[in-house]
């Protein structure tokens, strides 16, 4: 299984999104630094977006955004589908609605 490194501090990815801008190419960037020229220019793109430079994608906060509505709508659901067995229970434990099957 590969290994993952963890993620590059925020300072860092300002640092080398800053030298890029500044003219020097990612591939040198990549061969003096650790990561590769095509992380770096990932990072470029996206402070692109984060500056509102570039609209091919979504910034950074709309992907928080995003992932934590998900997370929230994930959470909803497993929510609804307990309080519908819930309710299904008390109901054939009350005796509202027949139990198992249907002999009709």
């Amino acid at each position: 299984m590969p290994r993952t490194r963890p993620p590059y501090p925020p300072d860092f990815r300002r640092h080398m999104v800053e030298l890029v801008r500044a003219g020097r190419d990612p591939e040198d960037l990549a061969r003096e630094f650790e990561p590769s020229g095509q992380t770096i220019r990932n990072w470029v793109a996206q402070a692109g977006r984060d500056d509102g430079h570039r609209a091919d994608g979504l910034s950074s906060a709309e992907k928080e955004e995003l992932a934590r509505l998900r997370r929230e709508n994930r959470q909803l659901r497993q929510e609804r589908d307990i309080l519908a067995k819930a309710t299904a229970w008390f109901a054939r434990e009350t005796g509202t609605i027949p139990s198992g099957s249907s002999n009709s």
